[in-house]
């Protein structure tokens, strides 16, 4: 094998106006795709730990370090990201017994700390601070599941980004961390009954394949607290089924357990579901085939379960169901309504259902029979998390959020059907000096398409506004409006943001969600592209001031719509995309997604995903707007190849006509998201960067 060359330079060499990028080597790889070759010249680049990998990492990140630490502002712009970004933020509280239990993060610490204490106003007492757990706090705690009496918790770590969790024990009274230590979870929830839990794991990964090997083979397990692994009891397995996800839960009083099967790598969307009685060892159905339905449990009494479904009803319905009377299927509590169900959650006697009506949350008490009884008035348009609670419990936590409305939280006491403020947060910076505007513009087949815009007041629609549009578009995702605080200086700096509510996800129940999956995913490319139109056809800014990004499967919309528009946008942020539509089923849980994007393996879905995969589809002989791909070392969720393979194909085709940087930022330590709040700050700081300086602004800020 031929040794990769590369420049090692300390900043980035220019030549005739260009950049020069380190050189990549090809293979001479190629597919057959139901008799269509294709060739993947970048193959090796697969292989993260290879030497050769490693030292392409190496060098394209001093390209892009040498390229970002020239823009003379990029230092002014992480000063004030850590400013707004430095106030404390809170978890809505949630009781278990004696105690009230809660996260706080005091600005910037890379993690948030969990605290508990006997009443809602009382002195916190630590619990676990996830900042200690690692060296550089990149380790982050991802569930904390409390035992029904209390006594004790499990929680899960995982380690530099990955995907991959660790289960440890802590016993309550002394808030000691017991030896117990679970490996290899995944995909899996912590679900306590009687002295241990169940929860999910794949077998041990091949040695330094633990972040790219195919994850299958899923199966639960029982831990008993005091045990090693190896005594763990397998619980279900399916050797026939290699790529379904098994996830066990336990109804609150711990009395049943509750398992779901899905098989999203067939396609299917939906989910089985099971349950196993007190005292039984066998799981009855309570629907035993896989198919775009699913089912999620609520709540339960003794002989029934409360279910939230969309089996026929696209936009969810709460139904019944009783053990006693299986024969008789379901009954419907509360039926669809026009606005899909967002949320559903039971505390108090009562179910707290949240609606999506034109992508905002509409919140209503029900009571366990169905009947509505209230309507919970909201601060504004924006989005609500939380109602969650016990059946003991006699109020609940709620945090209200909007684009310039910080997570603020609030009390809701049930007898009474009131809410009141319980913590405000308090961010420097003047929320009143911005604005928030709903509009609906026509996509390319008439649809109407939801799009927030969101600037200071007094904008002017001048056309030269430095705006960023992005969107996702995948997964039934909703993307509603929420605050962050990373976008602030963005926006102090005269810059618009735009976030498009585009066909694939969830904002208007499945319907919304169907046109853009499988063969009608340009459906959600044309949505993104015509947002894009719109704004500058309504001088919000024009092709020489409009940024695109998209994160996951947005990364793979922005990596498509550059490719089908690179005329429309000057600059293009795609983040840990998915940028190889033909091999994103070989690795980790790609084949998971199967169900959205179909599959290569298909020849029908074969023909639809060669014509907009970002990898397949550079241009040569076109001049591209600048570019920044993003990536990290441990994303074992959409694996870095996709964004290695995507920048040296970008690199060698479109640089020889692209006088913009097309440059690929690795993080290290990091994975699908940033492993902890340096490194989100950074990123972002490097990407509004990016953004002014190639639209040649220095922001004011």
């Amino acid at each position: 094998m031929k040794k990769i060359i590369v420049l090692l330079t300390a900043f980035p060499v220019i030549l005739f106006g260009q950049l020069q990028y380190p050189s990549t080597k090809t293979v001479d790889q190629k597919d057959d795709y139901h008799g269509t070759n294709v060739s993947d010249p970048y193959r090796w680049l697969e292989d993260d730990h290879s030497a050769e990998t490693k030292e392409w990492v190496e060098a394209q990140n001093k390209v892009t370090n040498a390229y970002l630490s020239q823009i003379p502002f990029r230092d002014k712009i992480k000063n004030r990201i850590e400013k707004v970004y430095n106030y404390p933020k809170y978890s809505a509280p949630f009781r278990k017994g004696n105690y009230y239990y809660f996260y706080k993060n005091e600005g910037l610490q890379n993690q948030s700390v969990l605290y508990r204490q006997d009443g809602p106003t009382c002195k916190p007492e630590l619990v676990i601070d996830p900042n200690k757990l690692s060296d550089k706090g990149t380790s982050r705690m991802m569930q904390f599941v409390l035992s029904k009496d209390g006594k004790y918790a499990a929680y899960a770590v995982s380690k530099g980004g990955s995907d991959w969790e660790e289960i440890y024990v802590m016993d309550m009274q002394t808030l000691k961390t017991t030896a117990d230590h679970v490996e290899w979870v995944k995909v899996s929830d912590i679900a306590w009954q009687a002295n241990g839990f169940y929860f999910s794991r794949y077998p041990t990964p091949a040695k330094e394949m633990e972040l790219s090997s195919k994850n299958e083979d899923h199966m639960v397990y029982y831990h008993k607290v005091g045990d090693a692994q190896d005594k763990d009891q397998l619980i279900f397995q399916d050797k026939k089924n290699l790529q379904r996800f098994h996830q066990a839960s336990t109804s609150e009083d711990e009395k049943f357990v509750f398992l779901s099967v899905s098989d999203r790598g067939k396609g299917l969307d939906g989910n089985a579901l099971y349950y196993r009685a007190p005292n039984e060892k066998e799981f009855k159905p309570i629907m035993s085939e896989i198919t775009n339905f699913t089912y999620n449990v609520i709540d339960n009494d003794e002989t029934s379960f409360i279910i939230s479904t969309n089996a026929n009803a696209q936009n969810y319905k709460i139904v019944r169901y009783n053990t006693l009377q299986a024969q008789n299927g379901f009954t419907t509590i509360i039926a669809e309504k026009k606005e899909p169900i967002e949320n559903v959650s039971a505390a108090g006697g009562k179910l707290f259902v949240s609606y999506l009506k034109d992508v905002t949350s509409k919140v209503y008490v029900y009571s366990t029979k169905g009947e509505q009884e209230r309507e919970i008035e909201l601060p504004g348009l924006g989005t609500v998390s939380g109602f969650l609670g016990e059946h003991s419990d006699k109020e609940l936590f709620y945090v209200f959020t909007s684009f310039t409305f910080p997570p603020t939280i609030y009390k809701y006491t049930i007898s009474a059907g009131k809410s009141e403020l319980f913590r405000k947060p308090e961010v420097a910076f003047d929320a009143s000096a911005f604005e928030t505007k709903q509009v609906f513009y026509t996509s390319k087949d008439g649809a109407k398409i939801p799009l927030f815009i969101i600037c200071k007041k007094g904008v002017t629609q001048s056309g030269t506004n430095p705006t960023l549009l992005y969107g996702y578009g995948g997964f039934n995702i909703s993307l509603t409006p929420s605050f962050n605080p990373l976008l602030i200086p963005f926006l102090e700096a005269g810059g618009v943001y735009a976030q498009a509510n585009l066909r694939g996800g969830g904002e208007y129940g499945e319907v919304w969600h169907e046109q853009g999956m499988k063969l009608k995913k340009q459906n959600v490319f044309d949505d993104f592209i015509s947002a894009a139109e719109y704004l500058i056809k309504e001088k919000y800014t024009d092709k020489g001031h409009l940024a695109i990004n998209g994160r996951s499967n947005g990364g793979l919309l922005v990596g498509a719509v550059t490719n089908q528009r690179p005329d429309l946008f000057k600059v293009s942020i795609a983040q840990v995309g998915v940028m190889d539509m033909l091999r994103f089923q070989k690795f980790t849980i790609g084949w998971n997604w199967i169900a959205d994007y179909g599959s290569s393996d298909s020849t029908a879905d074969f023909k639809s995903l060669y014509k907009f995969s970002p990898l397949h589809n550079i241009k040569a002989g076109v001049s591209y707007p600048a570019v920044l791909v993003t990536t990290a070392d441990h994303d074992d969720r959409v694996v870095p190849a996709h964004s290695f393979k995507y920048a040296a194909t970008l690199q060698t085709i479109a640089g020889k006509n692209t006088k913009a940087p097309l440059l690929i930022r690795i993080d290290t330590n990091s994975g699908h998201g940033s492993s902890n709040t340096q490194k989100n700050i950074d990123l972002h700081a490097d990407i509004y960067s990016f953004i002014f300086y190639n639209m040649g602004i220095t922001p004011k800020l």
